[in-house]
């Protein structure tokens, strides 16, 4: 075994460690707020902190009207003002419960999920596609997928400026098990990889079997980013799909001398548009310490530090 294998589980099992004995803290406030319950998260800091919190709330389905965001030094603090999709107050009792549970400890990290033994476990097969958009484009994959007695469990698509992610979940059509014959899936990409050039684009097209288990939405930006979508805007002059919408207004600004950039950020409001936008920026290679999201209009202000 070399020294990097060696340091890496070093790490994964300090880092479990110190969630174990600082796990989050999540507490849920009706009494301060007329509008909105306000969720409060503390815990031990580590990278990804934020986005993980993030993605729970989005899951649960919680429209954020405010947020205030700290994760300076070892600790992090945040701030959610929220509720349900119709704009009312949450009152179930186990929304705490519900949310410390998803943030709990777990034995999972971006590494240890690439293992056999977690593959093995897993109830399907994961698919991932990257290539151009075009009519059809969908049928074709399944028709593929079908031909080769593949049952579909799900699928996420995401298109935009001309190119398409999906995230497709598959099992065997006769055992419904996961599907791990390497011949069998070699196959399939092959075929696959065929329908997505067909129109034979000038940009890449890719297929891949993903192992582990990434968040769907989160594994559809880093699709979307490696393929870098936000290019074709440059590329055409124009982007078609945003010509007759309000461009969002993102400003950035640099500070070497406190040692930190401030992003902002002012558009039309949407569902998950935090989940995107601390996406967009752990992608980037950015680590937010402190924001103040305000959505309580048909806009969205989104100044970070990072």
């Amino acid at each position: 075994m070399d020294c990097w294998t060696t340091s890496v589980k070093v790490d994964e099992e300090f880092e479990k460690f110190v969630l174990r004995m600082n796990p989050p803290r999540v507490t849920v406030d009706n009494a301060s707020s007329r509008k909105t319950t306000l969720i409060k998260v503390d815990s031990a800091n580590k990278r990804g902190s934020l986005l993980e919190v993030v993605q729970v709330l989005t899951d649960m389905s919680l429209i954020i009207r405010r947020a205030y965001i700290s994760s300076d030094g070892e600790w992090f603090m945040d701030v959610f003002h929220v509720t349900d999709q119709h704009g009312n107050k949450l009152y179930e009792d186990d929304v705490a419960e519900r949310i410390q549970q998803s943030l709990g400890p777990r034995a999972r990290s971006f590494r240890s999920m690439r293992s056999v033994g977690v593959q093995a476990a897993l109830e399907y097969t994961t698919i991932e596609l990257t290539g151009r958009d075009r009519p059809g484009l969908l049928s074709e994959i399944f028709a593929v997928l079908t031909e080769h007695k593949c049952n579909v469990v799900a699928a996420e698509v995401w298109t935009h400026s001309s190119r398409m992610a999906s995230v497709v979940y598959i099992t065997d059509e006769t055992t419904g098990s996961p599907i791990d014959d390497p011949d069998r899936l070699s196959r399939i990409e092959q075929l696959l990889l065929s329908v997505l050039m067909e129109d034979r684009d000038r940009r890449s097209a890719n297929t891949a079997v993903s192992v582990g288990g990434t968040h769907t939405g989160r594994r559809l930006h880093q699709l979307m980013y490696a393929d870098r979508d936000y290019d074709m805007m440059n590329l055409n002059g124009v982007d078609h799909e945003s010509s007759h919408r309000r461009k969002p207004l993102v400003t950035v600004e640099n500070c070497p001398e406190r040692g930190y950039t401030v992003v902002n950020l002012c558009c039309p409001d949407r569902p998950k548009l935090l989940f995107d936008t601390v996406c967009t920026l752990t992608d980037m290679q950015y680590v937010v310490y402190h924001a103040t999201v305000i959505a309580e209009g048909p806009e969205a202000y989104q100044p970070a530090v990072g």
